[in-house]
């Protein structure tokens, strides 16, 4: 038996295969989770959970290249009876268009280990450390709440092709709000084991922003020169990456469609010449480096499991270089697959120094700390609106003169590159809220003269 009480989870993906008796894909997602919350400078709530998802994938490969195909899906949690879901799979079955061989060959050798773990002693120098962290805080009337999270998930892929996939994959958060007299800052980290984390920088980045917070100064919407931070520009570049769809930009339905027919693919978007890509190796973000899927899209396939990744660059020198495809719309479209893996970075060669310096260098203009409620408006240019939210400051003559009101703003993470006159070099950052589905990510802070700040907005 399994830490969990369940069947191996090795053993549940080759009895869902066996029970096919034909072609078939089977996903085991195993998830150990540990939590703790605080609020009101105490901790609050603490505890860890574990769940298990069984995916079985039921297809009919092509007959001859690019020919039909069927599939059919079936999820379940828990205690699975795998004839009961593969028989589910089965009566789902429909024709599909991204059908292909599925993918054969590598077979890892821990597949059959069991699950990894985590518990809540990996978060226990970070409760630790809240003890210092909350004296401090009611010594100056400020307030902190946050989380710490850290999970791993174990995933096994089996298929009827041989495949016998496995990947470990941890992912932890923490997050520290304060607040004082109606204002309030925020600081954020991932990291794989919390190895690399402490408390104390993301405190005292905290303490800095109430500190500015305590003179206000008044400044009205309109266009206006900002600094974001990394994670800002990690909650913008997600969502980029995520318009990179081959099959739609084709259809002329993203920015990245050419007028009249076609991508833009090669086109030159960021004179400044970024990088953006996605790799399963890259140093501190690593990732599965195999493709899994229990769905299909536009650009993912279900018959793509297991295909091996490796760098996808979205972006080369500022140029489109890559679109989404899945094997079936590739061989359509005469590109490439390209699937990318769970992480992306973002970096201008050459870029040194750090957010710090950006403000030593500025003028005049707005210092962010975080976008919140971010919301596509237009597809075709990737405009965004959303709020700025937890600190939005003054900066004058190289350094924070005090706290501006949040506002609503209109951008599209395109034109926000294609704008940007200054970078400052590449750390692992963590978005707002497009962390918490891509943790792993690596940005820049920016400036970017001309922001659309639209409308003052009440969020604190």
């Amino acid at each position: 038996m399994s830490t969990t009480g369940l069947a191996p989870a090795a053993e549940v993906a080759e009895r869902v295969v066996r029970a096919a008796r034909g072609p078939c894909i089977a996903i085991v997602e195993e998830r150990h989770e540990a939590e703790v919350r605080f609020a009101n400078n105490t901790v609050t709530t603490d505890g860890i959970r574990v769940d298990r998802r069984v995916t079985a994938i039921v297809v009919e490969p092509p007959e001859t290249p690019g020919g039909p195909g069927t599939a059919g899906v079936a999820r379940r949690s828990g205690e699975v009876d795998v004839e009961e879901l593969v028989a589910e799979a089965r009566g789902s079955t429909s024709a599909v268009d991204d059908a292909a061989p599925l993918v054969e060959g590598a077979e890892d050798p821990d597949f059959g280990e069991d699950a990894a773990v985590t518990g809540l002693e990996r978060l226990t120098p970070v409760v630790r450390s809240l003890v210092g962290a909350f004296a401090r805080a009611e010594a100056t009337g400020a307030v902190l709440s946050g989380f710490a999270e850290h999970r791993v998930t174990t995933t096994y892929l089996a298929s009827s092709s041989g495949l016998r996939r496995r990947h470990a994959q941890p992912t932890g958060a923490l997050q520290l709000v304060g607040r004082d007299d109606g204002a309030s800052a925020w600081a954020g980290a991932g990291t794989a084991d919390f190895g690399d984390v402490e408390l104390e920088p993301l405190e005292e980045t905290v303490r800095r922003g109430l500190g500015w917070a305590a003179r206000r100064v008044d400044v009205a919407p309109g266009r206006h020169d900002v600094l974001l931070p990394p994670s800002a520009v990690a909650d913008l570049m997600l969502f980029l990456a995520g318009a990179a769809s081959g099959r739609e930009s084709e259809e002329g339905r993203t920015v990245f469609s050419k007028p009249g027919g076609g991508t833009r693919l090669g086109e030159l978007l960021a004179p400044l010449g970024f990088d953006l890509w996605s790799d399963p190796a890259e140093p501190g973000l690593e990732c599965a480096p195999f493709f899994v899927t229990s769905v299909s899209s536009a650009d993912t396939s279900v018959f793509d499991n297991g295909l091996p990744l490796g760098r996808t660059d979205w972006l080369r020198d500022g140029r489109l270089a890559s679109l989404r495809y899945h094997r079936a719309g590739a061989e359509r479209s005469h590109a490439r697959p390209a699937a990318g893996a769970d992480n992306l970075s973002l970096a201008l060669a050459g870029a040194d120094g750090s957010l710090e310096d950006l403000i030593a260098t500025t003028e005049r203009g707005l210092l962010l700390t975080c976008l919140w409620y971010i919301r596509e408006v237009d597809p075709k240019t990737l405009l965004l609106t959303g709020l700025t939210r937890d600190g939005v400051y003054v900066v004058a003559d190289g350094r924070v003169v005090g706290a501006a009101g949040n506002f609503r703003f209109n951008e599209s993470p395109v034109d926000v590159l294609a704008r940007a006159t200054h970078a400052s070099s590449a750390v692992r950052t963590l978005g707002r809220e497009g962390g918490s589905w891509m943790n792993r990510t690596a940005m820049p802070a920016l400036r970017v003269p001309d922001w659309n700040m639209s409308t003052a907005s009440q969020a604190v």
